[in-house]
C-alpha cells in the first residue's frame, strides 16, 4: 500500500500539515513512519482524520473525540461511543441553550421595557432582579418563595423598569 506525505494527506483531508502533526503529537493519529526523516502515512489516516473533522464541526473537543477513540473498551462498538458522546454533548447544548434564552428574554425586555432616565435607575432594577434570581434559586419551592421574591422589588429611590 503506498505511503503519503504529510502534505498530501493534508490536501486531501483539507488540514494544515501543523495540525496533523498536532494530532501526532497529542495522539489522536498513530505516529507516522519515517523515510529519509519525512513522515509517511497510512491511506487509512484520512478515515481516522475524517472522523476528526466530523467531530471538530459537531462541536466535540480534542478531549472528547480523544475519549471517543481511547476512552471506551476495545469491544465497544463506535456506534455505542458515539451514542455515549451524543447524549452528553446534547445535554451540554441544551443547557447552552436554556443560558442563550435567558440572555434573549433580558435583552428583550431591555428593548421594549427600560424607560429610565438614568443609567442608575437602570441598575437598580438590573441589581434587584439579580438578586431576586439567586434568591428564587436558592429557595426551595414554596408560597414563600415568591412572597420573599416579591418582597426584594420594593424598595426606596427612583423606580426602575429595568428589571
Amino acid at each position: 500500500m503506498a505511503q503519503l506525505t504529510i502534505s498530501q494527506v493534508a490536501r486531501q483531508i483539507r488540514l494544515r500539515p501543523s495540525a496533523i502533526r498536532y494530532y501526532e503529537r497529542i495522539s489522536l493519529l498513530p505516529p507516522a513512519e519515517r523515510v529519509s526523516g519525512q513522515r509517511r502515512y497510512d491511506p487509512t489516516v484520512l478515515y481516522r482524520l475524517a472522523i476528526i473533522q466530523r467531530a471538530r464541526q459537531l462541536g466535540f473537543t480534542l478531549s472528547e473525540i480523544r475519549h471517543l477513540f481511547f476512552g471506551f473498551r476495545d469491544i465497544t462498538r463506535p456506534s455505542e461511543r458515539w451514542r455515549t458522546l451524543s447524549q452528553r454533548k446534547l445535554a451540554e447544548l441544551d443547557h447552552l441553550m436554556d443560558g442563550i434564552k435567558a440572555v434573549r428574554g433580558v435583552l428583550n425586555k431591555l428593548m421594549t421595557k427600560c424607560r429610565c432616565d438614568t443609567l442608575d435607575q437602570c441598575g437598580k432594577g438590573i441589581f434587584q432582579s439579580m438578586n431576586r434570581d439567586v434568591v428564587a434559586r436558592s429557595l426551595p419551592p414554596s408560597r414563600h418563595r415568591e412572597k420573599y421574591a416579591t418582597s426584594l422589588r420594593t424598595g426606596s429611590g427612583p423606580k426602575s423598569s429595568c428589571e
